[in-house]
């Protein structure tokens, strides 16, 4: 097994990896005021926060 060490080089590990699925938007939101207060143009990201994480559809 291979033992990790603080004195390693940085520039030998990878930074991250990233999977992104393409996204097909269907509209952009009619107001564009209200949707930049919502964080996005098209109203398919529109997700608001509840506080809380969706355990089990609790």
């Amino acid at each position: 097994m291979y033992q990790y060490s603080l004195e390693k080089p940085k520039d030998d590990f990878t930074i991250a990896m990233a999977y992104v699925p393409w996204q097909n938007f269907q509209k952009i939101c009619e107001n564009l005021e209200d949707a930049y207060r919502d964080g996005s143009i098209f109203p398919e990201l529109i997700k608001p926060f509840m506080g809380r994480r969706n355990v089990h559809g609790k």
